[in-house]
């Protein structure tokens, strides 16, 4: 999903089957969920409900999760960890912000933490009392950034507690400020993260970190080993065997991330048979099948996905188990039409998607409206939807703990070059279109999204400099491998440049990449008979 804001089946034989070991400690495997060794001082009795509790956590599966710490609590009444897990299951670190009500309650359940045995489980207490403070000046940042500090305090003074590393890496993501692009508390998490992994394999949360922590294009081919192990280490959790889909989706691996995503579906469809939290993560998955879907040619897959999600929301809704992804339901369906439409190159359909209320969907439907209007040169509407973007912007700004102008950054470059384009005002297009490109080149674009340096691209080939768009397109295609339109109109532009033999790649790639599509698209046409012509030629 455009984020203004912030397979296989379920799991084979072997997969299920997939355990292992920390050959140098005595730690917990926790089946279909992954190992992990997390020492506390409590009864034995609320050890292993602990453990998995903390597996859960790993693969952000909070509502299991406490579940496994209430149960830890109630195994042994004076275990001060377990209320250190229960106020863990609160904190989503890396999706959405805690609001007064959630810290209050963290901060209450870690009063209950008493007695403190050891200073080890002091640290962790202490580490998280640091975000839970309820002192209402802090905004959300600096609190992440105080857990972030004092859980670095922890891993250093216990160097050899690999759950001390995990969370000590993912808080590094999550105190992040928004809108910074130098990446580099990610390499600092993934300075501690891989040599971890490279030491214990079967742990989630390593696996699941190094995913976030390259999620971006010029990290990503980093995570691919940790990416194609994550759903063999936890199996059962719909997140992680849909995470590997982030890798492979930035890699243009459009099939490997199909299956990543159609499993998680799956995985989604059992938890809710078994009674099981976390059904909205399919919201997520489903949106990204629509764009792998689109980038391989399988439109009418696409659509089925898309036009399936009014039974989907039905069945989640249906679910006893409240689910906090529902809040996110209209942003997920507006996305899928946004993408559906733009990727398809129908600029009608993106111009009349439906705008939410209200949320981040609303910016997204904004978004498309703009870039449709603006292509079929409607300036007045292209405009006025643009404003709208901009109010909306504005009312977002008012939230408590909004940071929407921060991640609106580009999009605000993007739509007035949109603006400008439909006046055909070609310099001013291709000057806010490049600042655009040029601020997620450094700090990476969303997950489901369209490069803006390939927008520029598009700019220039369509202003009959073919040339000029054949370099943009290259950059962007480095960035953001294996895109449909990336591909096809790099073709185009080394067509148009008298680069035959680069335009045949370009074409070839295409084809080779919608095989298993059915597509009526008349750019895969037009590539199949250059490709077509040519051959004939060197006959």
């Amino acid at each position: 999903m455009r984020s203004f804001l912030l397979v296989l089946a379920l799991a084979s034989p072997a997969l299920a089957q997939h355990q292992h070991h920390h050959s140098a400690e005595a730690a917990t495997d926790t089946g279909k969920l992954g190992t992990v060794h997390f020492p506390i001082s409590c009864s034995p009795a609320s050890q292993a409900a602990f453990e998995r509790g903390v597996a859960y956590l790993h693969s952000f599966w909070y509502e299991e999760a406490e579940k496994q710490f209430q149960a830890a609590q109630t195994a042994d009444s004076t275990c001060a960890m377990a209320h250190w897990g229960i106020a863990m299951s609160h904190f989503h670190q890396i999706w959405d912000r805690a609001d007064e009500k959630v810290v209050a309650e963290g901060a209450a359940e870690l009063n209950l933490a008493q007695p403190i045995k050891t200073d080890r489980e002091r640290r962790y207490i202490a580490a998280l009392q640091a975000f839970y403070n309820t002192d209402k000046s802090l905004g959300h940042v600096t609190r992440a950034q105080a857990y972030s500090a004092k859980m670095r305090e922890l891993y250093a003074a216990y160097p050899n507690d690999t759950e001390a590393g995990a969370f000590y890496a993912l808080s590094l993501l999550a105190s992040e400020k928004p809108g910074d692009a130098d990446l580099q508390n990610n390499r600092t998490a993934l300075a501690v993260l891989q040599p971890l992994f490279a030491k214990y394999p079967d742990h989630p949360g390593l696996a699941h970190y190094i995913i976030h922590t390259c999620d971006t294009p010029s990290l990503a081919p980093q995570a691919l080993a940790a990416a194609r192990e994550y759903a063999k280490i936890a199996p059962a959790s719909p997140h992680a065997v849909h995470m590997p889909g982030h890798i492979f989706a930035r890699l243009g691996l459009w099939q490997e991330d199909i299956a990543s995503n159609l499993a998680s579906i799956e995985a989604t469809h059992y938890a809710l048979a078994h009674h099981q939290g976390g059904a909205g993560h399919q919201l997520h998955a489903m949106d990204f099948l629509v764009y792998a879907y689109v980038q391989t040619g399988q439109d009418a897959e696409a659509k089925r996905i898309m036009d399936s999600a009014p039974s989907v929301l039905k069945e989640i809704a249906a679910s006893e188990i409240p689910d906090p992804l529902m809040e996110y339901a209209d942003s997920y369906t507006t996305s899928f039409r946004s993408m559906y439409a733009l990727e398809r190159r129908d600029w009608e359909a993106a111009a009349a998607v439906p705008v939410p209320e209200k949320g981040e969907g609303r910016l997204t439907g904004l978004w498309a409206n703009v870039i449709g209007s603006a292509r079929l040169m409607q300036v007045d509407a292209a405009k006025a939807r643009y404003d709208i973007f901009l109010q909306t912007i504005e009312t977002m700004k008012r939230e408590p703990g909004s940071f929407v102008d921060e991640t609106t950054q580009i999009s605000q470059r993007e739509l007035p070059a949109w603006v400008a384009y439909s006046k055909r005002d070609t310099a001013t297009a291709l000057r806010l279109m490049r600042e655009a490109a040029d601020i997620q080149d450094k700090r990476g674009q969303d997950e489901v999204d369209i490069p803006a340096r390939e927008m520029l691209a598009d700019m220039l080939l369509e202003a009959g400099r073919p040339a000029e768009a054949l370099a943009e397109y290259k950059i962007a295609l480095a960035l953001s491998p294996n895109r449909f339109n990336g591909l096809y109109n790099a073709g185009r532009a080394a067509e148009q440049s008298g680069n035959k033999a680069l335009a045949g790649s370009y074409y070839n790639t295409l084809v080779k990449q919608t095989g298993v599509g059915s597509t009526a698209r008349p750019e895969l046409a037009h590539a199949r008979d250059f490709i077509s012509q040519a051959q004939v030629a060197s006959r």
